[in-house]
């Protein structure tokens, strides 16, 4: 199962970062010209999936605890697979804007995946089973760009959209044939009203901390998305191959995570997901700090792969805690609700850096994002460390 979901996520992964390379080419295509009005419809249109997505993730989660979260993976899988090829037939920039927050409604496979893995896996193994899993996710983001540029020149903008629906429509297949799911819902837990959910979330004295923690993550980690290849530019203006070294700049963050989330998930079941998340945060934060002084792209490239390695000790750390202090007949709803703290840093975080570079100066976006880092190893260790060691009884 677990491969399979690999796989699942990422596809997914894959076709929603696709569209990056040519979402403003596509956006001119649809009648937009002037360059400032391209770049403010790029980032309306792009960001709309999240802000969606945070909103839809939550009920998505309660519906997984009522009816499974396999069918919740069938859904997404479709839903975007629909949604996404529907796509490549709109003819109006506001037709694009409606159809990718569409995409933020139906989104959820990742947070699915997440639950369901967690549901499956003895509590002993979970940092193990959901590291590797991240990696399935972190890889598409790393790859569809890549595909994105060379599938939109190859087929064109618009068959391009029809290929990436194909893809996600595959995952959501692979589910139905070969993901086996054991799932007895509880409807007295899992059609808890907001209130009760929350108090009992808040008994834990973890669970509720986490979901901070993961929007502080990926604060951290999108602030800097922005600016990446306008420092590579300033940090080797007479390159003559920017495009590839600020491609290699973005990936290397990737395979760094890539490589060490299995690895880390492994090290948090033996020693502890807290120990792992808090020091994981600590080396993070420092590796922040020397990008701001740094005097070539190599350099950054460098020390990008190695915070990669740190950042692969997060996200999982954070679901194998999440799955140690949540009832399994809640854990749709929780993961949804850290899902939907996910994409609220996801639209922070690169406002967040975009606003801190105009206004101060790049080098300073690395000195916030480390103290935002920072300030989240505090939190994880008076909020996390001092949290009652009790369990779930399901």
């Amino acid at each position: 199962m677990l491969a399979v979901l690999w796989v699942g996520e990422f596809l997914i992964a894959a076709g929603t970062n696709l569209v990056i390379p040519f979402l403003p080419l596509y956006i001119e295509q649809l009648g937009v010209h002037q360059l400032a009005a391209v770049e403010r419809w790029s980032g309306v249109v792009y960001s709309s999936t999240f802000l969606l997505s945070a909103v839809a993730q939550p009920i998505w989660g309660k519906l997984a605890d009522r009816v499974g979260r396999k069918p919740m993976l069938i859904r997404s899988g479709m839903g975007m697979g629909i949604v996404m090829a529907s796509l490549g037939l709109v003819h109006s920039v506001w037709q694009l804007l409606v159809l990718r927050a569409l995409m933020g409604t139906v989104s959820g496979f990742v947070g699915a995946a997440i639950a369901l893995q967690a549901s499956q896996t003895p509590r002993q193994d979970a940092g193990r089973a959901l590291g590797t899993l991240q990696t399935g996710a972190v890889s598409g983001t790393l790859v569809g760009p890549l595909i994105g540029g060379v599938l939109s020149e190859w087929v064109g903008i618009r068959n391009c959209f029809f290929f990436t629906g194909a893809a996600e429509v595959l995952a959501a297949v692979l589910v139905i044939f070969f993901v086996h799911e054991r799932f007895r819902p509880d409807p007295e837990v899992s059609n808890l009203a907001l209130g009760p959910f929350f108090r009992q979330l808040a008994a834990t004295g973890i669970v509720i901390p986490l979901f901070v923690v993961t929007m502080l993550i990926q604060m951290g980690y999108l602030s800097i998305e922005p600016i990446v290849t306008i420092y590579v530019h300033l940090l080797n203006p007479h390159t003559p191959h920017l495009a590839t070294l600020a491609g290699a700049t973005f990936a290397a963050i990737g395979v760094g995570n890539v490589l060490s989330a299995p690895r880390l998930g492994r090290l948090a079941d033996r020693i502890g997901s807290d120990r792992v998340l808090w020091w994981s945060l600590v080396v993070a934060a420092a590796l922040y700090v020397p990008q701001a002084f740094v005097r070539s792209a190599y350099q950054l490239m460098a020390l990008r792969f190695l915070l990669g390695l740190a950042l692969g000790g997060l996200q999982p750390s954070v679901q194998a805690l999440i799955r140690r202090h949540t009832p399994t007949t809640l854990l749709g709803r929780v993961y949804g609700f850290n899902a939907s703290s996910m994409m609220v840093g996801n639209l922070v975080g690169p406002n967040l850096g975009g606003f801190v570079s105009a206004a101060f100066g790049i080098p300073l976006v690395f000195l916030s994002t480390a103290a935002i880092l920072s300030l989240d190893a505090v939190w994880v260790y008076r909020a996390v460390f001092r949290a009652p060691a009790r369990l779930p009884q399901a």
